[in-house]
């Protein structure tokens, strides 16, 4: 249980996790990781007979973190102090993980939101909107994003190496999980008014803001891909129209700036497309998104050769063609301006497509030099390879400096 000045709840909730372990006869630990607090929050779980750890590097998620390293069970059930959760219903998540599912979820829209326990714009707004958001990006199989109830293996908690140190924790934990193929479930979880009288440690717009600025980052395909398409597929075909001169716009102006515009709307959305792809290259290579097959096959047929080839000649072709406008304009002296402008347009883009994808190319190589995207493996579990840390963990060491935490 990660906390924070929970001395007004602390204590209730420790006695109803001990209660559900002796009902259950439950080989079990309580470890209370402690964030900093200084209202006795320590003294009062230690009194009761538990463990307390101390997690320097501030943020929830950097106490959850700190926490798991320094528990002893193989399965991890996580909780909140505040007694918004029903800590004596904790058997029914250690059941399913038994099961052999790797991740548990609380739905607290299935079990139950008492009144007052949760504010609207929480309830109607954030909550449904960030886990829509959440299912649409990443096809997660949950319907409540950030229950603060849950439960995990251990090993399946390592394996995600989770990064973020704040609220967005919650779904960085479900985002990867999904991404990494996790056996997954969720449990019917009932809300309660927590028993704190000062306010609580969420902040409404900022965490939201935070959550949502992760799935964006995180998801590749939804901020760069998908509007790169539709930009370049939507420029392209005014761009098209306005050539072949099946749209004639009145006055003529406006056609010649309709035009420019479309060349530099599917300008941008090649760019982004672009940005997608580097940015899931990057995103395995680090290992924040699993191995990728299709980058990878994709990158075999499109090398450095085939990529500069094809830049070249889409380069040499506007080239050609932008000369060829300019050279007729001298020669005619006063050709139809939107001739000149459907010849000029085009072949400057197609330049500038083709300067691009020869630069585009050799970056990707570089990015991709002597790495498999198939067998990419997380930089931290690299170091962590080399340092045994994670293995043998010392636990006093891994709690204080916390090396995979941060943003």
């Amino acid at each position: 249980m990660p906390c924070l000045n929970e001395a007004e709840t602390l204590a209730t909730c420790i006695r109803k996790a001990q209660r559900a372990i002796a009902d259950h006869e439950l080989s079990a630990e309580i470890v209370i990781a402690d964030n900093g607090s200084t209202d006795g929050s320590q003294t009062i779980a230690r009194e009761l007979g538990v463990r307390v750890v101390s997690v320097q590097q501030k943020g929830y998620g950097s106490a959850v973190r700190g926490g798991v390293r320094a528990a002893h069970g193989k399965y991890i059930v996580l909780a909140d102090t505040d007694g918004s959760h029903d800590l004596t219903a904790i058997y029914p998540f250690v059941a399913k993980l038994r099961m052999g599912y790797e991740m548990v979820i609380g739905n607290r829209f299935q079990g139950g939101i008492e009144r007052g326990a949760m504010s609207w714009s929480h309830r109607w707004i954030g909550n449904p909107v960030l886990t829509w958001l959440g299912r649409l990006f990443f096809g997660c199989p949950v319907g409540d994003f950030h229950c603060g109830m849950r439960a995990f293996t251990k090993d399946a908690f390592y394996r995600l190496d989770l990064r973020t140190s704040g609220f967005e924790f919650c779904a960085e934990m479900i985002i990867r999980a999904s991404l990494s193929r996790l056996r997954m479930t969720e449990l019917p979880t009932v809300q309660f008014k927590d028993g704190r009288s000062r306010p609580a440690h969420l902040h409404t717009w900022r965490d939201g803001w935070l959550n949502l600025r992760f799935m964006l980052l995180f998801s590749p395909r939804w901020l760069f891909l998908t509007p790169g398409i539709a930009l370049f597929v939507a420029g392209l075909g005014a761009f098209v129209w306005l050539i072949a001169g099946l749209g004639h716009i009145t006055p003529a102006t406006v056609e010649v700036q309709t035009l420019v515009t479309s060349g530099f709307i599917c300008l941008v959305g090649y760019q982004l497309i672009v940005f997608a792809i580097f940015t899931k290259i990057f995103a395995v290579l680090h290992g924040l998104h699993p191995p990728h097959h299709q980058l990878q096959r994709l990158l075999r047929i499109v090398t450095l050769e085939v990529g500069v080839l094809a830049g070249l000649a889409m380069a040499v072709l506007g080239l050609a063609a932008l000369v060829g406008a300019l050279s007729g304009r001298a020669v005619i002296g006063g050709p139809d301006p939107m001739a000149t402008v459907r010849q000029a347009v085009p072949a400057a883009m197609l330049l500038a497509l083709g300067i691009q994808t020869i630069f585009v190319s050799f970056f990707l190589s570089v990015l991709g030099v002597g790495i498999n995207l198939k067998k990419a493996v997380p930089i931290s579990v690299r170091l962590n390879q080399r340092s045994s840390a994670l293995l043998v963990p010392d636990q006093a060491a891994l709690v204080q400096s916390s090396p995979i935490g941060g943003q």
